[in-house]
Protein backbone atom coordinates (compact mmCIF):
# COMPACT_ATOMS: atom_id res chain seq x y z
CA UNK A 1 0.00 0.00 0.00
CA UNK A 2 1.14 3.34 -1.03
CA UNK A 3 0.70 5.88 2.00
CA UNK A 4 0.21 9.52 0.91
CA UNK A 5 0.51 13.12 2.51
CA UNK A 6 -1.27 15.94 0.51
CA UNK A 7 0.28 19.30 1.17
CA UNK A 8 -1.91 22.18 0.13
CA UNK A 9 -3.39 25.64 1.35
CA UNK A 10 -6.41 24.76 -0.76
CA UNK A 11 -9.19 22.73 0.56
CA UNK A 12 -10.71 22.03 -2.74
CA UNK A 13 -7.40 20.99 -4.19
CA UNK A 14 -6.31 18.67 -0.82
CA UNK A 15 -10.04 17.19 -1.74
CA UNK A 16 -9.84 16.29 -5.20
CA UNK A 17 -6.32 15.13 -5.56
CA UNK A 18 -7.25 12.86 -2.31
CA UNK A 19 -10.63 11.71 -4.06
CA UNK A 20 -8.34 10.91 -7.01
CA UNK A 21 -6.13 8.74 -5.07
CA UNK A 22 -8.31 7.30 -2.71
CA UNK A 23 -9.81 5.28 -5.66
CA UNK A 24 -6.89 3.09 -6.27
CA UNK A 25 -6.52 -0.25 -4.53
CA UNK A 26 -2.99 0.01 -3.85
CA UNK A 27 -3.17 3.78 -2.65
CA UNK A 28 -4.05 5.47 1.01
CA UNK A 29 -4.38 8.50 1.73
CA UNK A 30 -3.23 9.31 5.22
CA UNK A 31 -3.20 12.80 6.38
CA UNK A 32 -4.06 16.36 4.85
CA UNK A 33 -1.79 19.66 5.61
CA UNK A 34 -2.75 23.50 4.92
CA UNK A 35 0.86 25.09 5.19
CA UNK A 36 4.39 23.60 5.29
CA UNK A 37 4.57 23.41 9.21
CA UNK A 38 1.70 21.07 9.46
CA UNK A 39 3.09 18.94 6.50
CA UNK A 40 6.46 18.59 9.07
CA UNK A 41 4.45 17.52 11.91
CA UNK A 42 2.38 15.01 10.13
CA UNK A 43 5.18 13.56 8.21
CA UNK A 44 7.18 12.81 10.96
CA UNK A 45 3.68 11.56 12.90
CA UNK A 46 2.72 9.56 9.89
CA UNK A 47 5.57 8.68 7.78
CA UNK A 48 4.45 8.48 4.58
CA UNK A 49 5.82 6.76 1.42
CA UNK A 50 5.22 10.00 -0.66
CA UNK A 51 4.04 13.83 0.02
CA UNK A 52 2.60 15.55 -2.84
CA UNK A 53 3.52 19.04 -1.53
CA UNK A 54 3.00 22.30 -3.11
CA UNK A 55 5.14 25.04 -3.25
CA UNK A 56 3.59 28.11 -2.46
CA UNK A 57 1.84 27.79 0.81
CA UNK A 58 1.12 29.89 3.92
CA UNK A 59 3.05 30.04 7.06
CA UNK A 60 6.03 27.87 5.84
CA UNK A 61 6.27 27.23 1.66
CA UNK A 62 6.73 23.97 0.43
CA UNK A 63 10.69 24.06 0.09
CA UNK A 64 11.65 24.77 3.27
CA UNK A 65 9.29 22.30 4.28
CA UNK A 66 10.54 19.41 1.86
CA UNK A 67 14.09 20.35 2.76
CA UNK A 68 13.04 19.39 6.56
CA UNK A 69 11.28 16.33 5.75
CA UNK A 70 13.99 14.72 3.79
CA UNK A 71 16.64 14.96 6.12
CA UNK A 72 13.75 13.91 8.91
CA UNK A 73 11.88 11.10 7.01
CA UNK A 74 14.58 10.10 4.39
CA UNK A 75 12.46 7.24 2.90
CA UNK A 76 9.51 9.74 2.32
CA UNK A 77 9.38 11.34 -1.19
CA UNK A 78 8.01 14.80 -2.47
CA UNK A 79 6.38 15.60 -5.27
CA UNK A 80 5.65 18.90 -5.70
CA UNK A 81 2.52 20.71 -7.16
CA UNK A 82 3.11 24.18 -8.60
CA UNK A 83 0.54 25.99 -10.86
CA UNK A 84 2.77 27.05 -13.59
CA UNK A 85 5.13 25.24 -15.32
CA UNK A 86 7.83 27.58 -15.55
CA UNK A 87 7.70 28.53 -10.92
CA UNK A 88 10.58 29.95 -10.58
CA UNK A 89 10.69 28.08 -6.93
CA UNK A 90 10.54 24.54 -8.93
CA UNK A 91 14.35 23.84 -9.59
CA UNK A 92 15.06 25.31 -5.85
CA UNK A 93 12.56 22.59 -4.67
CA UNK A 94 14.32 20.02 -6.62
CA UNK A 95 17.54 21.14 -5.41
CA UNK A 96 15.91 21.01 -1.70
CA UNK A 97 14.91 17.16 -2.50
CA UNK A 98 12.27 16.76 -4.02
CA UNK A 99 11.38 13.72 -6.20
CA UNK A 100 9.84 15.82 -8.77
CA UNK A 101 6.75 17.96 -9.97
CA UNK A 102 3.31 18.18 -11.22
CA UNK A 103 1.10 20.91 -12.60
CA UNK A 104 -1.89 21.27 -10.89
CA UNK A 105 -4.26 20.62 -13.42
CA UNK A 106 -2.89 17.34 -13.92
CA UNK A 107 -5.15 14.20 -15.23
CA UNK A 108 -6.35 12.26 -12.60
CA UNK A 109 -4.45 9.23 -14.44
CA UNK A 110 -1.10 10.83 -14.65
CA UNK A 111 -1.37 11.78 -11.06
CA UNK A 112 -1.59 7.97 -10.18
CA UNK A 113 1.18 6.96 -12.72
CA UNK A 114 3.26 9.93 -10.98
CA UNK A 115 2.57 8.87 -7.64
CA UNK A 116 3.26 5.28 -8.21
CA UNK A 117 6.47 6.32 -9.99
CA UNK A 118 8.08 8.06 -7.87
CA UNK A 119 8.19 5.59 -5.26
CA UNK A 120 10.25 3.36 -7.21
CA UNK A 121 12.47 6.13 -7.90
CA UNK A 122 12.00 5.94 -11.94
CA UNK A 123 9.78 9.41 -11.81
CA UNK A 124 9.74 12.60 -13.44
CA UNK A 125 12.55 13.26 -15.41
CA UNK A 126 11.83 12.81 -19.09
CA UNK A 127 9.25 15.52 -19.15
CA UNK A 128 11.20 18.01 -21.54
CA UNK A 129 9.74 20.82 -19.32
CA UNK A 130 11.94 19.28 -16.37
CA UNK A 131 14.90 19.51 -18.39
CA UNK A 132 14.06 22.95 -19.53
CA UNK A 133 13.78 24.51 -15.70
CA UNK A 134 16.96 22.82 -14.49
CA UNK A 135 18.77 24.86 -18.03
CA UNK A 136 16.84 28.00 -16.80
CA UNK A 137 17.98 28.02 -13.30
CA UNK A 138 20.59 25.95 -12.89
CA UNK A 139 23.50 27.78 -10.73
CA UNK A 140 26.90 25.74 -11.73
CA UNK A 141 29.97 26.57 -9.17
CA UNK A 142 32.88 27.64 -11.33
CA UNK A 143 34.90 24.96 -12.37
CA UNK A 144 37.82 23.74 -10.05
CA UNK A 145 41.18 22.20 -10.19
CA UNK A 146 41.98 18.39 -9.80
CA UNK A 147 39.80 15.76 -10.66
CA UNK A 148 36.54 15.84 -11.37
CA UNK A 149 33.52 14.81 -9.08
CA UNK A 150 32.91 12.08 -11.38
CA UNK A 151 36.13 10.33 -11.49
CA UNK A 152 35.11 8.35 -8.75
CA UNK A 153 32.57 6.27 -11.63
CA UNK A 154 33.94 3.92 -13.62
CA UNK A 155 33.46 4.56 -17.15
CA UNK A 156 30.41 2.65 -18.13
CA UNK A 157 28.56 4.39 -15.01
CA UNK A 158 29.51 7.83 -16.43
CA UNK A 159 28.09 6.75 -19.85
CA UNK A 160 24.91 5.74 -17.83
CA UNK A 161 24.88 9.03 -15.68
CA UNK A 162 25.09 11.49 -19.05
CA UNK A 163 22.50 9.59 -20.53
CA UNK A 164 20.06 9.24 -17.30
CA UNK A 165 20.61 13.48 -16.75
CA UNK A 166 19.81 14.01 -20.25
CA UNK A 167 16.21 11.94 -19.63
CA UNK A 168 16.70 8.39 -20.95
CA UNK A 169 14.78 5.69 -19.43
CA UNK A 170 16.46 2.57 -18.16
CA UNK A 171 14.98 1.29 -21.43
CA UNK A 172 16.19 3.59 -23.76
CA UNK A 173 19.84 3.81 -21.90
CA UNK A 174 20.00 -0.07 -22.37
CA UNK A 175 19.51 -0.21 -25.88
CA UNK A 176 21.75 2.95 -26.39
CA UNK A 177 24.59 0.99 -24.68
CA UNK A 178 23.75 -2.24 -25.80
CA UNK A 179 22.65 -3.33 -22.12
CA UNK A 180 20.33 -5.02 -20.48
CA UNK A 181 17.77 -3.16 -18.53
CA UNK A 182 18.86 -5.53 -15.22
CA UNK A 183 22.29 -4.39 -15.92
CA UNK A 184 20.95 -0.54 -16.31
CA UNK A 185 19.69 -0.81 -12.82
CA UNK A 186 22.46 -1.76 -11.19
CA UNK A 187 24.42 0.63 -12.72
CA UNK A 188 22.11 3.03 -11.65
CA UNK A 189 22.21 1.99 -7.71
CA UNK A 190 25.67 2.02 -7.88
CA UNK A 191 25.91 5.63 -9.15
CA UNK A 192 23.83 6.67 -6.40
CA UNK A 193 25.28 4.74 -3.54
CA UNK A 194 28.68 6.39 -4.40
CA UNK A 195 27.25 9.76 -5.11
CA UNK A 196 25.15 9.52 -2.29
CA UNK A 197 22.35 10.55 -4.00
CA UNK A 198 18.76 9.99 -2.74
CA UNK A 199 17.34 9.13 -6.74
CA UNK A 200 16.88 9.50 -10.01
CA UNK A 201 16.34 13.13 -9.88
CA UNK A 202 18.93 14.25 -7.80
CA UNK A 203 21.21 12.18 -10.02
CA UNK A 204 20.08 14.70 -12.86
CA UNK A 205 20.91 17.75 -10.87
CA UNK A 206 24.27 16.59 -9.67
CA UNK A 207 25.12 16.05 -13.33
CA UNK A 208 24.43 19.32 -14.09
CA UNK A 209 25.73 20.73 -11.30
CA UNK A 210 29.05 19.15 -11.51
CA UNK A 211 29.79 20.01 -15.19
CA UNK A 212 29.16 16.45 -16.12
CA UNK A 213 26.19 17.75 -18.31
CA UNK A 214 26.44 21.36 -20.29
CA UNK A 215 22.54 23.07 -20.14
CA UNK A 216 21.26 22.65 -23.79
CA UNK A 217 22.94 19.34 -24.52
Amino acid sequence: MIRVLVADDQALVRAGFAMILSTQDDIEVIGEAADGMQAIDQGRQLHPDIVLMDIRMPVMDGIEATRRLVTACPATRILMLTTYDLDEYVYQALRAGASGFLLKDVLPADLIRAVRAVLTGEALLAPAITRRLLEQYLRRPRPSGGEPPWSRLTQRETEVLRLLAKGKTNPEIASALFLGEATVKTHVARILAKLQLRDRVQAVIWAYETGLIQPGE
